[in-house]
């Protein structure tokens, strides 16, 4: 008879469900937002293909096309580093899709999905605690975010901190840890804390998750909204000719609502869910450094507190948690390893800086 489950583990399969379910949504706003994107991608044809348009629309629709643009190139990218990894990994069982992901022929529309639920800057920027290739490991390493539950046989450990680090904070990272050796404590004691601690946070991320849901559905229905709406400008954009000098005045009013249509439009490929931004970043760090004028880690020590404070948002924890969570990691080889310290570099301050930051931030909300 197998034994009762841990309440860490009861935990983590509900926070790994709750992902699999934000994999399905996300997946199914790739499939509305390639509709969006066609039909933006159109009546931004018929734009250019009109002469005398005042500079200021002029202005105004070529900076929606180059949003739009650097949209794309994001999910191609995403898309593109996913089917590198899966054939850099194959037969490894390192990275790509793992058991009870939803999302088991990622393509296009996942990648869309993808680049839209984590928002792209005017710039063309992954709005994530990490930034270019990192950011995009991260999000894919969230997407296969059930393969981290197989254990030894999953994801490798550097992975594993890299997805926990990401745009998302996993709510399984328990398991990730757990399957590392971060948990192998002799103490039963030391061993239920930690438990309690990680089972902490994977109940508040899939109540994040919970909520993401609901977010992505009001996306889905907003962009079932402006479709149509887009469909029917594209259709009267083609009967007021080729010349905004010789079109009506009501045509030329019709053609600036249509160019804040395009905006509105624009902005649901381009906006990040909110649920799904990181609980900490690397501007709450700088917010918390430029209050603090003090001289604080950079490099990758820096990189580990955002990482671990995010991990640890809204947890409440007191002297005897800390000195644990900072013995557990220092411990741990691949934890070390995977955040390219060493145990000497991971002293106790970064635990006392992580309590200080995350008060900081506290209190600004």
């Amino acid at each position: 008879m197998r034994g009762k489950k841990s309440k860490l583990k009861l935990a983590q399969e509900e926070a790994e469900a709750s992902i699999n379910k934000t994999n399905e949504k996300i997946t199914d706003l790739g499939e509305h937002t390639k509709k969006l994107y066609e039909n933006l991608t159109t009546i931004q044809k018929n734009f250019n293909d009109i002469r005398n348009i005042p500079s200021d629309k002029y202005l105004e629709y070529e900076k929606l096309k180059k949003i739009r643009l650097n949209w794309r190139q994001q999910a191609e990218k995403i898309e593109s580093d996913y089917r590198d990894a899966n054939v850099k990994n194959a037969g490894t069982g390192v990275a790509g899709v793992g058991a009870g992901v939803a999302v088991a022929a990622f393509g296009p529309t996942a990648a869309m999905g993808i680049a839209t639920t984590f928002g792209v800057a005017s710039t063309g920027t992954a709005i994530s605690t990490l930034s270019g290739a990192a950011a995009t490991n991260a999000a894919l390493a969230w997407l296969g975010g059930g393969v981290l539950a197989t254990g030894g046989g999953g994801m490798a450990a550097g992975d594993a901190f890299l997805a926990l680090a990401g745009p998302v904070g996993l709510a399984i990272a328990g398991v990730a840890l757990v399957g590392s050796g971060i948990l192998l404590w002799k103490s039963k004691s030391d061993n239920d804390r930690l438990e309690d601690i990680f089972t902490l946070i994977s109940k508040r991320d899939v109540r994040s998750y919970d909520l993401a849901i609901v977010e992505l559905n009001e996306r889905i229905s907003r962009i079932d909204d402006e479709t149509p709406r887009l469909d029917e400008a594209i259709e009267k954009i083609s009967t007021f000719g080729l010349d905004y000098e010789k079109m009506t005045e009501a045509q030329q009013y019709e053609l600036g609502a249509y160019v804040n249509l395009m905006n509105s439009s624009t902005q649901l490929l381009v906006n990040p869910i909110m649920g799904l931004k990181p609980k900490y970043s690397d501007e709450d760090f700088e917010k918390y450094e430029a209050a603090r004028k003090s001289s604080l880690p950079d490099g990758q020590k820096r990189s580990m507190i955002v990482s671990l404070s995010n991990l640890l948002y809204r947890i409440k924890l007191d002297d005897t948690d800390r000195k644990l969570l900072w013995k557990s990691f220092r411990g741990n080889k691949k934890f070390l390893t995977a955040m390219e310290m060493t145990k000497k570099d991971f002293d106790f301050s970064i635990l006392e800086t992580i309590d200080d930051a995350l008060k900081y931030k506290y209190s600004l909300e």
